[in-house]
């Protein structure tokens, strides 16, 4: 059986991979955090480990992973730049040595559509062609950006690891729970005057499958990963039947600026581009060159959400 490494294995997507592909291939599991022994999977190696470790390669060397799974990264915007820096830009250079020094044929990463910025002149839809614009005052998108920079020369510089990048929209499944669910969460959906908000989104299981396509038949490439269509703020409320409540952008600016500097929140006014601009991405090359077609469009992913957090 071939080895597959998987980095935060611990994670949301990383469990449901990692039962996804053991038993067809043989998996090690590594992770920051320590996974209980009565979480783990029976023929899984289960490995704690941090990306950013000097000695990640001796690591790597010892499994000698064919392919490696790099999904560790921050997840949450608004944190500390400097430590998301370290893990999401050094963590990935540092996982790219190891794999290359361990002989690895593979690397599979997802990154995020925010790599492409949150701009106002963004093309609708996005493809992969389209440049990388990460905004420098946003840090998540920012170095979503450097870490597909740096992927791009290692493609050039060493072609013998092959690589799948896969560039996920809004990824909502069973037991979402992150900054963007609790929009949802809320009595009132607040958004922004001026803008639709158009939320493309994948469910959890679309993108296990897709990565697993990947590991199986070692398919390289960049793909956006979106189900069809989109979902706009104002009819998200209306299927969670809340208010929807628009905001001027300035608005809102101030009153982020007002709730950080009271500690309130990890948000600033620089995230307001967040739902002001969100990325809509196209998925054709993902259907036609990789050859993988979601399950779930925009609106049934939302239902499917719906359902289990009423559940």
């Amino acid at each position: 059986m071939a080895t597959v490494l998987i980095t935060g294995a611990a994670g949301f997507i990383g469990r449901a991979l990692t039962t996804a592909l053991n038993g067809p291939h043989y998996v090690v599991a590594l992770d920051l955090r320590e996974v209980p022994e009565a979480q783990r999977i029976t023929g899984v190696t289960y490995v704690a480990a941090d990306i950013g470790d000097p000695k990640l390669g001796e690591l790597f060397r010892t499994y000698q992973p064919q392919t490696v799974v790099h999904l560790a990264s921050v997840v949450a915007a608004g944190g500390d730049p400097a430590r998301d820096y370290a893990i999401d830009v050094l963590g990935t250079k540092n996982v790219l040595e190891a794999s290359l020094a361990a002989g690895a044929r593979q690397i599979v990463v997802t990154s995020s559509g925010a790599a492409y910025g949150y701009r106002a002149d963004n093309p609708v839809p996005l493809r992969e062609s389209d440049p990388l614009r990460g905004n420098e005052d946003f840090p998540y998108s920012k170095h979503k950006r450097l870490v597909e920079e740096m992927l791009a020369e290692w493609r050039e510089k060493y072609p013998q690891l092959k690589q799948t990048v896969f560039r996920p929209c809004t990824v909502l499944g069973p037991g979402t729970n992150n900054q963007i669910t609790a929009i949802f969460a809320r009595p009132v959906v607040v958004g922004l005057s001026g803008t639709t908000t158009p939320f493309s989104l994948i469910s959890e299981s679309d993108v296990v499958a897709a990565l697993a396509k990947a590991v199986n038949e070692t398919r390289d490439g960049v793909f956006n990963l979106a189900g069809d269509g989109t979902l706009s703020l104002r009819e998200i409320a209306n299927l969670l039947g809340k208010r929807f409540l628009p905001l001027p952008p300035a608005l809102l600016k101030t009153a982020l600026w007002i709730f950080k500097t009271l500690r309130l929140t990890n948000l600033g006014p620089e995230h307001v581009k967040f739902i002001q601009y969100r990325p809509v991405l196209a998925n054709e090359k993902l259907k036609s060159e990789f050859g993988y077609t979601p399950q779930y469009d925009a609106a049934a992913v939302f239902q499917r959400y719906l359902k289990s957090s009423r559940q």
